[in-house]
């Protein structure tokens, strides 16, 4: 048996959100670009953390921006 858990601040971000607080903290100028809506997409989704709190006991202990600092740094050294 497998139990699924969603983890995570709790607190959503956009992709827009997170493209400029990775900008921000790796120091970095991403290539994007903004275009409309594609057929089918959804307009937002939210990921419920409850669980994992209740049942694990785990809450985030840092920010977007350090997990995404960390996270870039890591990725940094597999090269």
């Amino acid at each position: 048996n497998y139990e699924y858990f969603n983890v995570g601040t709790g607190k959503g971000s956009s992709v827009l959100e997170i493209i400029n607080a990775f900008e921000k903290v790796n120091n970095l100028k991403l290539n994007y670009k903004i275009v409309g809506r594609r057929e089918g997409d959804i307009t937002a989704a939210f990921a419920d953390t409850t669980i994992a709190n209740n049942e694990l006991g785990w809450k985030t202990e840092i920010s977007l921006e350090e997990a995404l600092e960390s996270s870039w740094k890591w990725q940094q050294q597999q090269k």
